[in-house]
């Protein structure tokens, strides 16, 4: 019976932290369903520890099966018992495989979460068109798996006059075109700060001048000899 008590309680501290290992990559998903994006990087604090608590959950559930699986020892039995107890539910191997796959689900879910974030609309606006765009870096703090970056994503995807943009929760940045005379960048920063997710600061990458500058001289060096025949 110590060892039927015992791998139970391992597996509820193996489930409880493999929970918490992806709390900073849940919330984002909660937030977006309940649609209250305040609550979206309260637990982004918890990223820089999410590989020890992933390694905790592995050992300790490890630990709940070795204790499960390895057989009782003699003077653990007690002769004197009428009747040998069936474990319970929470005690059975049962529970505990329902337990590890759950864990298991939990400490990948950085790597699906994208599968629940609807794909972003896209702006109408051809880019090539847009002779008043402009290219802006934010970088923004709190972001920590792919579901923070489509979370950011899905909110710049509802700005009128933003035309592309990439985030990288790697980077902590997101690189967003947009069409200045529509948008200005206070105003993506407010969409962005929205998610939860706070811009520290912002990098004018370059306006439609200097866009098409960069462009033109590409032409003209890398295809010298065309132009002079064209």
């Amino acid at each position: 019976m110590i060892n039927l008590k015992s791998s139970g309680a391992y597996s509820g501290a193996g489930l409880f932290t493999a929970i918490a290992a992806s709390l900073c990559c849940i919330t984002p998903v909660i937030a977006l369903l309940a649609g209250s994006s305040s609550i979206a990087a309260n637990f982004s604090w918890i990223e820089p520890a999410r590989p020890y608590l992933i390694g905790l959950s592995v050992a300790v559930l490890a630990l709940a099966w070795y204790l499960k699986l390895s057989p009782a020892k003699p003077n653990d039995l007690n002769c004197d018992c009428e009747t040998t107890k069936k474990p319970s539910f929470l005690q059975s191997r049962t529970f505990l495989g329902i337990v590890t796959i759950f864990s298991i689900l939990m400490m990948a879910f950085p790597l699906y979460a994208k599968m629940f974030y609807p794909a972003p609309k896209v702006q109408a606006t051809s880019i090539a068109t847009v002779d008043n765009k402009q290219q802006v870096k934010f970088i923004i703090q709190g972001m920590t798996c792919e579901g923070c970056e489509e979370h950011v994503n899905s909110q710049l995807s509802k700005v009128n006059g933003v035309l592309a943009y990439k985030t990288s929760y790697a980077h902590r940045s997101s690189l967003v075109t947009f069409d200045k005379s529509k948008v200005d960048i206070r105003e993506i920063e407010s969409a962005i700060n929205k998610t939860g997710y706070k811009v520290k600061s912002h990098d004018v990458i370059g306006d439609a001048n200097n866009i098409g500058a960069a462009v033109d001289t590409s032409c003209t060096n890398a295809t010298k000899s065309c132009c002079k025949k064209e």
